[in-house]
């Protein structure tokens, strides 16, 4: 398992691990944008297949945020989206970030439970957050 900075070749196994993993899409092109302009954009490689991915970026001074981050329904449970989180936290603290945040849908009980072991703390519900008009909840780390 190898996790390296996202290429533009990797733009079509994003998108397709993205679509098998939310009922809404970002869409290749808000991929492509994300990467142009400079958020952290990290994959996960088995064998050198690409089976996941996370985004993230600086929001301001001490503020980072988690856009997303996707494990291929083949490949989930072996680690990968730790692994991905893990590293990403550890480029926030790096860049002298010190909160975290991101949003998680409410019914998402799996991902709730994933950010919880990596002590996300949930700050809020946010209704009719998604398109669908399903709410999130904004979750929270306060790197030490």
């Amino acid at each position: 398992m190898k996790i390296r900075e996202f290429l533009p070749k990797d733009l079509k196994r994003i998108h397709d691990i993205e679509l098998m993993s939310f009922n809404q899409s970002y869409g290749i092109d808000m991929f492509k944008k994300l990467y142009d302009i400079g958020t952290g954009f990290l994959v996960c490689e088995i064998n050198e297949y690409v089976v996941g991915y996370i985004i993230f970026w600086i929001k301001e001074e001490g503020l980072g945020h988690i856009i997303s981050l996707a494990v291929d329904k083949n490949y989930r449970n072996l680690e990968v989206a730790s692994k991905l989180l893990t590293k990403a936290i550890l480029i926030f603290k790096n860049a002298g970030i010190d909160l975290i945040t991101l949003e998680v849908n409410v019914n998402n009980e799996k991902a709730i439970n994933f950010y919880k072991k990596f002590d996300f703390t949930v700050d809020r519900e946010v209704p009719g957050y998604y398109e669908n008009n399903e709410a999130a909840l904004v979750m929270f780390y306060k790197i030490n």
